[in-house]
């Protein structure tokens, strides 16, 4: 049954689904005979040849057969299928003989389609996925559970035939990067409901989950050298919500379960402004040497860390030296947005001192793109954030040879109100439609930035306004599948008409998954 949305937001009324159009569970065999095709999946792959002739049954007697490095993949898919047919799918080692089978292969695609890529057949025998990696199987998999019916994402059995739409796929992404953030500083989210926001992310192939962990209103991760941070730091949130943290072991769970589902997380320490939680719990990093009291409100610009004093860079240092030792991936995000309390100068000096600190604990930098000022190594990557197609400070780290992560507010920010009634998230940089959150190109949209020049796309939410898993999801979606597509397919085969035809027919699925959504009037829902 889908669930609905807090009645409550900050004291604000909130509508529920049923009053904003949202659609109601659907039954169980409403949608039984509506078939997928392969051209139907989103993100669009590359290349998709759909033969109604050659669609495959799924029965009590099918097997997935894989490969050793393929086990993991196959488990995983074979978690998908039993709930909702009821069938046990044993995982078989193979690939010939036997009866009707899904089969996974690893190391037996075209160059063609890379690391993350991958090549799906369809027919009356059966299906075979091949992937030159477990990354491309895992991606691949998320295709073919799109061309199911959509009760395949039921926790129940179902009582129907379980038919996939034949065809074939050949699909790899347009960016290696394809992005969610998460903001659990504002308002805390448990582990679990972060891992509900990576199943629902993985499955339109977004690879990395940003964790916006630290902010003016909270500090979300237990940092051992310095405790208080999150024993104080960490108890407040927006409006006087409760607060929260993960402990380290928590946070290795978390990046644990993200990579079962092919998900690096990013971890961010905003720094040198946004550190009012900080310097609430430890006085000695303010200048004056006395603490300042919680903030629990949204304003923005009027914290920053002291730039002169010794203690900030010990503090600095401890807490990226522990981060990076839970972090297997690659970078640490260090913030540098809306740093108005620090004067130019310093904030340079700031950086000048933090980016090594970076570097010698093995991690490569990323930051809103306001650390694009300080001419950060070639390896940074700046993130873009800005409302207007013009930022020369990006422009020059781009010609440097900086890659640059596309998150225009205007756009991408999926904390933006969908409309002015929206009963949660701003509109500081805008409204944002499905279509205007689909209808943009990241190598096109800031000039000076081309397509060589980007890394990718993120889909920021910031949570001032959002409390529960169904605030998450409302914002989410239907937006974050266009960004999912944004960064996945290739430039030409995007349209908005063919676009919103294929979104509508995510919605039953969402249905059954329990997801709650926006049902904007721009989207035919049948």
């Amino acid at each position: 049954m889908s669930k609905r949305l807090s009645r409550t937001v900050l004291g604000v009324a909130v509508l529920s689904l049923v009053t904003l159009g949202l659609p109601a569970t659907a039954s169980a065999g409403q949608h039984a005979k509506a078939e997928r095709t392969v051209t139907d999946v989103v993100p669009a792959p590359v290349d998709a040849k759909p033969d109604p002739r050659a669609s495959f049954r799924l029965s009590p007697a099918t097997v997935i057969r894989t490969d050793r490095e393929g086990k993991q993949v196959a488990e995983y898919l074979a978690g998908l299928l039993r709930p909702a047919t009821g069938y046990r799918l044993p995982v078989v080692s193979g690939h010939r003989g036997g009866g009707p089978a899904i089969s996974l292969e690893t190391g037996h695609a075209s160059g063609r389609v890379g690391s993350e890529g991958y090549q799906l057949k369809v027919s009356p025998s059966g299906v075979t996925l091949k992937a030159n990696t477990d990354e491309g199987l895992f991606l691949g998999v998320q295709t073919l559970r799109q061309l199911f019916p959509s009760e395949i994402e039921s926790k129940t059995v179902k009582k129907r035939s379980w038919v996939v739409s034949g065809g074939s796929v050949l699909d790899y992404p347009r960016f290696g990067y394809r992005s969610a953030m998460l903001d659990v500083a504002r308002h805390f989210f448990t582990p679990d409901q972060v891992k509900l926001y990576i199943d629902q992310i993985a499955q339109y192939k977004i690879n990395n989950l940003h964790l916006h962990l630290t902010d003016d209103q909270g500090w979300r991760i237990e940092i051992k050298s310095w405790p208080k941070l999150a024993t104080v730091g960490g108890q407040t949130a927006v409006g006087g919500a409760p607060g929260g943290y993960y402990t380290q072991e928590q946070y290795k769970d978390l990046v644990r379960y993200a990579a079962s589902r092919h998900i690096t997380i990013v971890p961010e320490i905003d720094m040198p402004g946004h550190t009012n939680a900080a310097q609430h719990s430890y006085a000695e990093l303010n200048c004056d040497g006395k603490a300042v009291p919680p903030r629990t409100d949204i304003e923005v610009g009027y914290s920053s860390l002291c730039i002169g004093k010794d203690i900030t860079y010990k503090f600095v240092d401890d807490v990226i030296r522990e981060l990076s030792a839970i972090t297997p991936g690659k970078y640490i995000n260090i913030g540098g947005d809306e740093a108005h309390s620090t004067s130019p100068e310093d904030y340079q000096t700031f950086a000048t001192k933090v980016h090594p600190i970076v570097a010698k604990y093995g991690k490569t930098i990323t930051g809103w793109h306001d650390i694009a000022k300080t001419n950060p190594p070639v390896s940074a990557v700046p993130q873009f954030w800005g409302t207007t197609g013009t930022d020369a400070n990006v422009a020059a780290a781009a010609a440097r040879g900086n890659k640059i992560l596309m998150s225009p507010a205007n756009k991408a920010y999926l904390d933006m109100k969908y409309h002015a009634q929206t009963p949660l998230g701003l509109s500081w940089a805008g409204l944002i439609e499905v279509k205007t959150g689909y209808d943009w190109d990241p190598a096109t949209h800031l000039q000076g930035v081309t397509e060589k020049n980007v890394i990718g796309v993120e889909a920021p939410l910031w949570s001032e306004t959002l409390i529960t898993s169904d605030h998450i999801e409302f914002m989410a979606f239907p937006r974050l599948p266009g960004y999912a597509e944004i960064g996945w397919s290739p430039k030409d085969s995007r349209t908005w008409d063919a676009y919103r035809l294929r979104l509508a027919k995510q919605s039953p699925r969402w249905v059954q998954q329990g997801i709650d959504f926006y049902r904007s009037t721009q989207v035919d829902w049948k």
